[in-house]
């Protein structure tokens, strides 16, 4: 007999009957295998969307579940094989705006067609015709089943909308090159509460990542360092090539680095105020995602430091709550009573609004604000220190599970508190240089007078500070 031959049959007898299939035309009247058939469409659907449908149901639908299943399966295949094999490249395609949405959508209508395809499976069940109480232990399994399945997309969908939304803060254009293995950025902290004619600079840092080791390494400039130089080159060289002067007048201000901003963009180099927001200086900063203020100040910080910056981030403190909230609070051991409020003449009691006791405490995002801004009561030099520590907490509070819990409420923090012309292109290298990081140790130097760099109310030497920062990234033997 070929293969293409049927069996034969003798004369007169009769041929065999094929038996029907239990899952799709199932003995109704035996509810011991109806009951057993409700577990298999049940479980199968859960595990294989589309599956229940194709065995038991509307092929057509199954067949269409099925695809859309193995379509799910292949992506996320593609998107684990990718980070495991060709990370850079898999995070410059998922760290887009629009590929982030557009996975929110592909989540969301797979979500939908589960719950449709479970719903499905449980009228294919035809509970009536099963055993009590396995019945109702299908119906409560299908129920949690839809549960979790549609609690998973609900899950994913927001934040990928919201990390979408949080990606917008990049600026664009290409990848920036470390200036001599290193990428510079200055790291600004801004205060534009109520009360202040214009955004004032009060925590100048220029973060130092080695482009190798991922290695951090933090300068800490202090707000009230003096004589500034500027870099030949620099509109502002031209204008102070002696180094930052104060100027009088109706909106004059003093020789303070965070008065370079006011000098730029608030009032013009006669100290009357400025009708051009310091556009005749840097013509092109706001087109470029920054702002005439931010580009002067980088200058300064590259005067004062001998390094080259590229690129900055700025931090508006007076929405720097939003963030420590969403992150659950920050720890911090703090060593000084400390008030809250914002100062006035007179004894501290009078006016303080409350304190900040000594001890370790998690802080609230209103008590890490006013950690960071008080000073009333210190020296400006603690301010900085504390302004360091509260840095150092929030890293440490960005672990994978707590900014997955909290996914939301820091992406729509971040919006608000954050801005940068960082490129979003660079975000994969940067994603892989503060993995490496997180593995050492962040060197902090703060170039206040406490710490030998210029008496206190004066400029230091700006020659040592140069020779100290490049000791710093440069050691001997490296």
């Amino acid at each position: 007999m070929t293969l293409t031959e049927s069996p034969r049959v003798a004369p007169g007898r009769p041929r065999p009957v094929a038996r029907p299939l239990p899952l799709r035309h199932p003995d109704a009247s035996d509810r011991e295998v109806m009951t057993r058939r409700g577990w298999w469409l049940v479980v199968l659907n859960w595990l294989i969307p589309g599956s229940a449908q194709v065995l038991a149901g509307n092929r057509k639908l199954g067949r269409f579940g099925l695809g859309a299943t193995l379509a799910m399966w292949v992506l996320i295949a593609l998107v684990v094989a990718g980070l495991l094999l060709a990370r850079t490249f898999t995070l410059s395609v998922l760290l887009n705006s629009f590929v982030l949405v557009a996975l929110a959508i592909v989540v969301v209508a797979y979500g939908v067609l589960w719950i449709i395809l479970s719903l499905d499976a449980l009228r294919l069940v035809r509970l009536v015709k099963t055993q009590a109480p396995g019945r109702f232990l299908i119906a409560a399994l299908s129920i949690v089943l839809m549960v979790v399945s549609g609690s998973a997309a609900g899950f994913v969908a927001p934040r990928l909308i919201a990390a979408g939304g949080a990606l917008n803060i990049f600026g664009g254009g290409g990848p920036i090159q470390p200036a001599d293995g290193y990428y510079n950025v200055l790291l600004l902290g801004g205060d534009s509460s109520e009360g202040r004619d214009s955004m004032r600079f009060d925590s100048v840092s220029v973060v130092s990542v080695n482009a190798d080791t991922g290695k951090v390494t933090i300068f800490g400039l202090p707000r009230e360092m003096q004589n500034v130089p500027f870099e030949e080159g620099s509109p502002m060289h031209e204008r102070y090539p002696d180094g930052f002067q104060g100027q009088s007048g109706e909106c004059g201000w003093n020789g303070w680095l965070n008065h370079v901003r006011q000098a730029v963009e608030v009032c013009d180099a006669n100290g009357n105020f400025s009708e051009t927001g310091g556009t005749e200086l840097y013509p092109d900063a706001a087109a470029q995602g920054s702002a005439p203020g931010i580009e002067a100040t980088k200058d300064a910080a590259e005067g004062a430091l001998g390094i080259d910056i590229e690129h900055y981030v700025l931090l508006d403190m007076h929405g720097f709550a939003s963030l420590v909230d969403a992150l659950g609070g920050v720890e911090i051991d703090v060593k000084e009573r400390l008030p809250k409020g914002d100062g006035h003449p007179g004894p501290v009691e009078d006016w303080a609004t409350g304190w900040i006791e000594p001890g370790l405490q998690t802080m609230d995002g209103d008590t890490a604000q006013w950690y960071a801004r008080s000073r009333y009561t210190t020296t400006d030099w603690d301010r900085m220190r504390r302004q360091r520590e509260l840095q150092a907490a929030i890293i440490d509070q960005f672990t994978p599970q707590n900014v997955l819990s909290n996914f939301e409420a820091v992406a729509r923090a971040g919006e608000d508190l954050v801005k940068t012309d960082l490129p979003q292109s660079d975000l994969p290298g940067f994603f892989d240089l503060a993995t490496k990081a997180k593995e050492q140790e962040m060197a902090s130097i703060e170039l206040t007078p406490d710490n030998g760099y210029g008496a206190d109310g004066g400029a230091p030497d700006y020659a040592a500070v140069r020779e100290a920062v490049s000791s710093a990234l440069h050691p001997e033997g490296e």
